[in-house]
């Protein structure tokens, strides 16, 4: 996997280099040549209310060692704690002084670079007058801006991360102050992990950033790190284990850190990250929609058919480009500073394209207002339809289902029970049915291979249980319609008993319905003849079938039946034939 990273950081241009990396900046304090300071400038997009800032793809950067060796900090990007002792409190001495030192050794470094860019000297006057930081501190409250928001210097109107001419002096004061020794962890050559070449392996690696929100530290965490003695080997100490230039551990890094920021899909405690062997644009590019959907049901429509569109393309030659592509999928998390690689995955794009296309063709159901089908669900309101909540569903289980929608493979026994029991639970709460929970239920049938389940009514399901849950829909329906205002229908008193036991529950329920069927017949004769017409051909279809107890998965069946009558009902009822139809949608 590392190999495919260097690649991808190859690939993309990503800048590589030990001591630099991307960042992103919030503020910039803003300076004219004389040293005279005027204010703070936000970056990035200051209306979008989750601006995080300007992306920079160049910046210097140190590792956790070498800050440690320097006890300093980074230049020219830093904290507004280190840059303006922002948020500091004088209560406590020990972080007041160690916030001051680092601020001390940033003002230092901008000194040392003034000898290359000479104006940074009239700033490095300004971040030593006690006035000016009390200024700048001021204006960072007044914007809201917070001590770990990072912030970068503005020299007459040109940003100084922007100016390459710090480039060669960052290198020669690293060169300088930290020495070849503190960055290899042996002089002796060892075979690279990554490229099988000869490589003074690095010490230690640069962390991953933006993994905080799943476990990960806010300064970073490492994917290769060995520091404790169980886990190095054969008398090799830290990184030599896994033997990588410094180069390429950047690589690696740079790439890791540019795609959880542009390509990241956040799941429950874990991220996906994802890629492709070639440029693939952004526009056939099918896992944002998989996984974020879209805002409005539209868009989430569309999504549905891009796959389709895409996979046709392929498949008819249209699109030879994608033939040859594959994906790369990898879901991380944070744990005790260290990234945590959960899942890893690959194939070919035609095999992404078939899988999702699939997976939105399989969790298509009937509108429960049986107007058409409902909108294709999001990835994770799929998962979340087999718990009370999202952060309910076990990690096992939506990586599970996470594997489904990419690749293909039936529905976990466990997702069609758990979202089963929240399906009867909404039932009998008198919820309205979650498309998302009824579409991920006949996914699982569909995928069984050996139940033909549509995704509207079908009258000749073989399966008694699917026309036990009409029945009950239909018994529902007429009681909603005789006695309006009961306080305990049909489906309060009997779904739970019905649903698992039929053939006790069933005939009871027939019997009442002749009294109801009165009721309806003496005010909208028409649409009690529906009723009795429809119950009698249900009745029908079971024949001498009816079941005295149902497995798990008759009772999927019995919940789709239900919901399938429910949705047709009001369609059927309101149909030219019932001239009496004011009413039919009653406790749809």
């Amino acid at each position: 996997m590392i190999d495919l990273l260097a690649s991808y950081a190859r690939s993309h241009a990503l800048i590589a280099e030990p001591g630099f990396t991307s960042k992103t900046v919030k503020w910039a304090l803003d300076f004219t040549g004389d040293g005279a300071y005027h204010g703070v400038l936000p970056l990035g997009d200051p209306g979008d209310k989750k601006n995080t800032g300007r992306a920079f793809p160049c910046c210097p950067d140190l590792s956790q060692p070498e800050l440690v060796a320097t006890k300093g900090c980074h230049f020219l990007v830093e904290t507004a704690e280190v840059v303006a002792l922002l948020g500091v409190d004088p209560a406590n001495p020990a972080a007041a002084a160690k916030a001051a030192s680092k601020h001390t050794f940033f003002v230092e470094l901008v000194s040392k670079c003034s000898n290359t860019l000479r104006a940074l000297e009239a700033i490095r006057r300004s971040l030593s007058n006690s006035d000016t930081l009390e200024r700048i501190r001021a204006d960072l409250t007044r914007l809201r801006a917070r001590p770990t928001d990072k912030v970068t210097l503005r020299l007459d109107g040109t940003l100084v991360i922007d100016d390459a001419a710090w480039h060669d002096w960052w290198r020669s004061w690293r060169a300088e102050n930290l020495g070849r020794s503190a960055a290899t962890a042996t002089s002796s050559a060892m075979i690279s992990f990554v490229s099988g070449d000869a490589v003074k392996p690095a010490k230690t690696h640069p962390k991953i950033a933006g993994l905080s929100d799943v476990g990960g530290n806010s300064s970073g965490s490492a994917l290769v790190s060995f520091d404790k003695d169980a886990f190095p080997s054969y008398g090799l100490k830290q990184s030599a284990n896994a033997a990588m230039s410094e180069q390429e551990a950047s690589l690696y890094r740079e790439a890791l850190n540019d795609l959880i920021a542009s390509r990241s899909r956040r799941l429950v405690g874990a991220k996906v990250v994802h890629w492709f062997s070639k440029s693939i644009p952004d526009e056939d590019d099918p896992f944002p929609e998989l996984f974020e959907g879209a805002d409005d049901e539209v868009a989430e429509a569309r999504a549905a058919a891009r796959a389709g569109r895409l996979l046709e393309a392929i498949r008819t030659g249209r699109r030879p480009e994608l033939l040859d592509a594959e994906y790369f999928a990898v879901t991380l998390s944070g744990s005790g500073g260290r990234v945590m690689i959960r899942d890893f995955m690959t194939g070919r794009f035609e095999a992404l394209a078939a899988s999702i296309t699939a997976w939105f063709d399989d969790l298509a159901i009937v509108q429960r207002n049986g107007q058409g089908l409902a909108h294709p669900p999001k990835f994770l309101a799929v998962c979340g339809a087999t718990a009370r909540t999202l952060e309910d569903v076990p990690p096992p289980l939506l990586t599970r289902l996470w594997h489904v929608a990419v690749s293909g493979g039936p529905v976990p026994y466990q997702a069609m029970a758990q979202a089963l029991a929240r399906a009867s639970a909404d039932v009998i709460a008198g919820q309205p049915p979650n498309h998302a929970r009824m579409g991920l239920l006949r996914a699982y049938y569909v995928r069984r291979g050996d139940i033909n389940m549509s995704a509207f009514l079908n009258e000749e399901h073989p399966e008694p249980a699917y026309h036990c849950g009409r029945l009950l829909a239909l018994y529902s329906g007429l009681q909603g319609l005789a006695l309006p205002n009961v306080d305990a229908g049909v489906i309060q008193r009997f779904y739970a008993a019905a649903s698992t036991t039929p053939a006790l529950v069933l005939g009871r329920i027939a019997r009442t319905s002749q009294f109801h069927l009165s009721t309806v017949r003496a005010d909208r004769p028409a649409l009690a003849t529906w009723y009795e017409r429809r119950i009698a051909s249900v009745w029908a279809a079971i024949a001498d079938r009816l079941p005295a107890v149902l497995t798990l998965e008759q009772q999927g069946l019995f919940a789709l039946g239900y919901y399938h009558q429910l949705a047709d009902r009001p369609a059927r009822a309101q149909s030219p034939e019932n001239t009496d139809n004011s009413e039919g949608d009653t406790d749809a």
